[in-house]
């Protein structure tokens, strides 16, 4: 009895500690997002009213061409951003785990962007691309539109994503690369094998858990995508509209249309979506993930 009265005791006192953990995960997600998918299915009006009217918001959304632009835009956001962050984060990982001097200070200087406060950011890189008096055009002696353009605009806020995001995924990486034993990397130069071959044959594969973790976070982040262009892309720019990404386009859906249920099927859209894309992942990391140590 003294044995199951223990047993008893310990579980409760399992319970109570993970009870904020799961209290705040059911007020703070689940339930939102039960409310988000019952208003999606429903018709809005002021004061938080709203009706259930069937699937009327989706049919909607699918027939919109504004909606599949958007769509898109956070696809084509994924596909500037992800592949050329990570090998940029990579390399700097890499880079900051060799031998060189003051490599402490560097390390702080590439993760300074993620405690700059993003409007800051936005500030100085609206200068840098500015048509008339930016650095960049002073430096190659153009007056391009880089956040006019509508065939510019994503591309320019994909530079400074990834000019956020190196800092804070290098230093996961570097975590991961510290971690692998020296003893591999003194066995392949006793066989003879190149600083190159010792990357692709030891970093590389050893790595590519971290890797992987940072993947589906800049997938996540990158489908995400609003702050940055809220604040890169003014109200009156005439390439908004064509640069907007799917959580924008449920920002003025929601918060400047007032339309809440046919913002409530973007999110779910957007949920959906990114579920479909991180399965893949799980599905693919079989293939290159190594899990082996």
């Amino acid at each position: 009895m003294g044995k199951k009265r223990t047993l008893t005791d310990e579980a409760k006192w399992g319970y109570i500690l993970v009870a904020p953990t799961i209290i705040g995960l059911i007020v703070l997600n689940v339930y939102p997002f039960i409310q988000t998918l019952i208003l999606s299915f429903s018709t809005t009006h002021p004061f938080g009213i709203y009706e259930i009217t069937g699937p009327q918001n989706y049919v909607r959304m699918f027939e919109s061409r504004e909606f599949w632009k958007a769509t898109w835009n956070s696809i084509y956001f994924c596909i500037l951003t992800v592949p050329a962050g990570l090998f940029l984060s990579l390399v700097t990982a890499v880079l900051l785990n060799a031998k060189i001097k003051g490599k402490t200070a560097f390390r702080a200087i590439y993760f300074l962007p993620m405690v700059v406060a993003p409007a800051a950011i936005a500030m100085v890189w609206k200068w840098i691309f500015n048509a008339e008096y930016g650095i960049i055009n002073q430096m190659i002696g153009t007056k391009v539109n880089w956040l006019t353009n509508p065939s510019l605009v994503l591309p320019a806020c994909a530079v400074v994503a990834i000019w956020s995001a190196i800092g804070y995924d290098a230093i996961l990486l570097l975590s991961g690369i510290q971690n692998i034993s020296k003893s591999y990397y003194e066995a392949a130069s006793l066989d003879g094998a190149t600083k190159i071959q010792q990357f692709f044959q030891i970093t590389l594969p050893m790595v590519s858990p971290t890797l992987f973790v940072v993947l589906i976070m800049r997938l996540m982040a990158s489908l995400k995508v609003y702050d940055l262009i809220y604040m890169m892309v003014d109200q009156t720019n005439p390439a908004l509209t064509i640069a907007q990404s799917l959580m924008y386009l449920f920002y003025r859906e929601s918060f400047v249309a007032g339309n809440r249920g046919y913002a409530s099927a973007i999110v779910v859209w957007t949920v959906l979506l990114i579920g479909i894309v991180t399965a893949l992942q799980f599905w693919g990391q079989k293939k290159w993930v190594n899990y082996e140590v």
